[in-house]
């Protein structure tokens, strides 16, 4: 059922269109080397936005220190905010039809994600 929701979600959810941003953006960070741990993070994000379906985020364990705090802060400042401004557009588009009320549960997540994504995993799910 994961394979037909991603499917779906790639053509239907926005998911190719938020994964482009996510690439876009982490190849601009990694050009320096202050941003290359945010280039990462932009990857990891652009992965599960292209594959939602049978994923799970958890914290990982680096939640609780100081440093992943502040790179969160810095994430949030420097386009966190704009990203999660993206799914939540998108969530709302996708509620507006049955159909899509999944896709917009899954952009929900990812904008949650989006804002704070430091300290996190993400697990394949076990149903």
């Amino acid at each position: 059922m994961s394979l037909l929701g991603n499917l779906l979600w790639i053509v239907l959810g926005g998911g190719l269109l938020i994964f482009l941003q996510y690439v876009v953006s982490g190849i601009g960070l990694c050009l320096t080397i202050v941003g290359i741990p945010f280039g990462i993070q932009a990857f990891k994000l652009g992965l599960l936005s292209l594959v939602p379906f049978g994923k799970e985020v958890v914290p990982g364990p680096s939640a609780e220190g100081p440093l992943a705090i502040i790179m969160d802060v810095l994430w949030l400042l420097f386009g966190g905010v704009w990203i999660a401004i993206t799914h939540l557009v998108l969530a709302v588009i996708c509620a507006l039809t049955i159909v899509g009320i999944p896709f917009a549960v899954q952009h929900w997540k990812l904008a949650n994600l989006a804002i704070l994504p430091f300290g996190k995993e993400i697990r394949d799910r076990r149903d």
